[in-house]
């Protein structure tokens, strides 16, 4: 993987890139659409390349290591064949799936045990099988296994947390150097970032990390429960420490407004289920505000879902129409929905990085907060 850092904004640490994998070429930042399970839920491959204009999309090692199964994907020659994408995929290791099934999971030195929410059957993850398991998935871009502690805890807590990850993370550089991709492509190995809301973990974490050299650097463990400007203030913390010339991802955040902030802060990739899990529920995201389509407001409103949008759902289908389907409880609302809000969120980087280019970043985005935080 290769990384071209093409223009940083005078006005802040917002940056455009190009990332380079053996299958395409993503422009960066970059919303990345959650594939959990193979699938984003509810989307077509065609919609995801044609409409919403997706270039890399994620898959989720936990959930595709437990169904369909590593056998099924590995005879299927990895997920890219498997789901019929053939542009970049990017796997989470599963650590954060892990730390959410906190009641029937045990982290030690050796890895983290756990049961599957499937069918109760015992498994381990260790850093090296994560590695394994990846490589057998065949994504284009795999993270290390860490431990995702909630945003709540304890400094305790926290640091012993964290020296575990950066063990953990020892082990699966290691094992990923030593080992090779399986179907004739080249795979790369983000490292995470952890230490909670604690300016010195993460300090530590982010130096620990840098020193690896590797292709990328991802945080993690930030939208897990602690303030907004908790969030922000670790971003800034860590990127004042990880390679500029390396890209860097965000892990699972967030909100339009999120995402903007993290540009500017030097963020380069993000992914999240809100676009999609908030679809389903009615909740739109536009760049004039956010819209609840199940609101009676809308019942009469004939004028396309969205005027300014890139979707071809947005101007196909009225506001009134996609209502009723929500109050109906039709399928093809959540269909409608999913894809208008990951065309935006989409656009929404795009948009982004344009203004970057331009060197029109810092006005914009200051005016575009304030739209998207309005409520329709």
């Amino acid at each position: 993987m290769d990384f071209e850092l093409q223009y940083t904004d005078p006005c802040s640490r917002a940056r455009a890139g190009k990332i380079t994998t053996d299958h395409g070429c993503i422009n960066t930042p970059i919303f990345m659409p959650v594939g959990t399970v193979a699938s984003v839920k509810a989307v077509h491959l065609h919609e995801l390349k044609e409409d919403i204009k997706a270039q890399i999309i994620l898959g989720n090692t936990y959930h595709l290591y437990l169904r369909p199964g590593l056998d099924t994907l590995e005879k299927a020659g990895g997920l890219h064949k498997f789901n019929g994408w053939d542009r970049p995929i990017l796997t989470d290791s599963g650590g954060f799936q892990v730390f959410s099934l906190s009641e029937n999971r045990k982290l030690t030195e050796e890895g983290a045990h756990f049961r599957s929410h499937i069918d109760g059957s015992k498994h381990l993850f260790t850093p090296e099988k994560v590695v394994d398991i990846q490589r057998i998935i065949g994504s284009d871009i795999m993270m290390a296994l860490d431990e995702c502690p909630p945003g709540q805890s304890d400094y305790s807590y926290a640091k012993k947390s964290l020296q575990l990850t950066q063990r953990w993370l020892e082990r699966g550089w290691k094992h990923f150097c030593e080992t090779e991709g399986k179907y004739g492509y080249k795979q790369t190995f983000f490292p995470i970032v952890q230490g909670c809301v604690y300016p010195d973990l993460r300090k530590d974490a982010a130096k620990h990390v840098a020193q690896l050299e590797a292709d990328g650097n991802a945080i993690g463990g930030l939208a897990v429960g602690e303030p907004t400007e908790k969030m922000y203030e670790m971003i800034d913390v860590v990127n004042e420490i990880l390679p500029t010339d390396k890209p860097r991802y965000l892990m699972g955040v967030g909100t339009p407004a999120n995402i903007l902030e993290g540009i500017e802060r030097g963020i380069d990739m993000f992914d999240c289920v809100m676009p999609t899990r908030n679809g389903r529920n009615g909740m739109l995201f536009t760049a004039n505000g956010i819209m609840n389509m199940r609101n009676k407001k809308w019942a009469d409103d004939f004028s396309p879902i969205d005027p300014d949008g890139t979707s071809y759902v947005d101007h196909q289908y009225s506001k009134a129409y996609l209502r009723h389907l929500f109050i109906s409880n039709e399928i093809l609302a959540m269909q409608i929905a999913s894809v208008h809000n990951l065309a935006f969120y989409v656009w929404l980087t795009q948009e982004a990085r344009k203004h970057i280019l331009n060197g029109t970043f810092k006005t914009w985005k200051d005016e575009m907060i304030i739209r998207v935080t309005h409520r329709l």
